[in-house]
């Protein structure tokens, strides 16, 4: 992950510059908003399983223009995130970064006591991204979207306001205005701070061309 704080910067600067005739995401229109709704996950993993569903949601919106990365056609987006969570569930890892806390393994824990406290987790969150699309027919297409950018604050969950994001989707074209995408985002600092326990969204959008 930590290699995209180098990489981005130098995607995002080559990329904005492509027709959107053939691009897949806007089908010969400029401009793009999206809208999406997702269900948090408690894993660890850049893509993980969705097993541990949890209190946790997040509420997304990105406007997006035409761009290409090595032939590839892509949208370059600006992000907003809301995350919102309303409950403790799961307990904690006990990775490194945990050491201070007062209970050092789950046996020490009074019950209920070393569970995440996803209402602490109500974060905003701004990025940049980059979608690529790696496969396309006349309605479907198939990519993955790295980001980098900032969240409010820091927290046991991610230990500092850097964060990375990695989404791999796949999409519908109902009409050359407006398709659906079902994708899976993924939070984490890149292990540039202790406390990397990611947040993650299994998630539905809807974007909509002009």
């Amino acid at each position: 992950m930590k290699k995209f704080a180098f990489i981005l910067p130098l995607l995002f600067i080559t990329s904005i510059a492509a027709a959107s005739i053939d691009n897949p995401f806007f089908r010969g229109y400029r401009h793009q908003v999206g809208f999406s709704i997702g269900a948090g996950v408690n894993s660890g993993i850049i893509v993980p399983p969705p097993m541990e569903w949890v209190p946790f949601a997040e509420f997304h919106i990105q406007y997006s223009v035409p761009a290409t990365i090595f032939y590839f056609p892509a949208r370059f987006s600006i992000n907003i995130t809301q995350t919102v969570g309303w409950d403790s569930k799961y307990d904690l890892s006990f990775r490194r970064g945990y050491s201070s806390r007062r209970w050092r393994t789950p046996e020490q824990c009074p019950p209920g006591a070393c569970q995440w406290r996803w209402q602490d987790y109500t974060i905003p969150i701004i990025y940049l991204s980059l979608d690529v699309a790696l496969w396309h027919n006349d309605r479907w297409f198939v990519g993955v979207g790295p980001g980098v950018g900032m969240q409010g604050q820091e927290n046991e969950r991610i230990g500092s306001k850097l964060v990375f994001i990695f989404k791999p989707f796949i999409g519908y074209r109902i009409n050359d205005r407006t398709a659906i995408e079902f994708y899976i985002r993924h939070f984490s600092n890149g292990n540039t701070a202790p406390e990397n326990n990611s947040y993650a969204f299994y998630g539905i959008s809807i974007t909509r061309n002009f």
